[in-house]
């Protein structure tokens, strides 16, 4: 059975820096691709990274040059830097194991296993 645990999240200020962590394990396939979803309460969930089997990477237009994902095994990391009151909101990750190339955001159903999300606010 997959499972997704994150780690990290928590409060920061304006300007400041966060990581999130995202274990994969209990997968049997070792290509898969994982990506971070942003969700709040008055927005639709939105699509913030990914990275596949191969160590490719796509970025959200609102975070692009400001986070980075990373992949050690299989955690995969978010490093969160110049953060914005507007980055605020639940994170959660996903896994596809479908190879390279990861599916778009914008077809977030076919990541299959998701982790349990963790809250990261902005602000002062």
């Amino acid at each position: 059975q997959v499972r997704l645990v994150q780690g990290g999240g928590g409060s920061a200020q304006p300007g400041g820096s966060l990581r999130l962590s995202c274990e994969v394990s209990g997968h049997t396939f070792n290509k898969y691709c994982v990506a971070w979803f942003r969700q709040t309460s008055d927005k639709e969930r939105e699509g913030i990274a990914s990275i596949d089997s191969s160590g490719s990477m796509r970025y959200g237009d609102s975070v692009q040059g400001r986070f980075a994902i990373s992949k050690d095994k299989d955690i995969t990391f978010l490093q969160m830097n110049s953060l914005k009151p507007e980055d605020t909101g639940n994170y959660v990750c996903a896994a596809a194991f479908t190879g390279a190339p990861c599916p778009t955001f914008a077809r977030s159903w076919l990541y299959g296993d998701w982790g349990q999300g963790t809250q990261v606010t902005v602000s002062s």
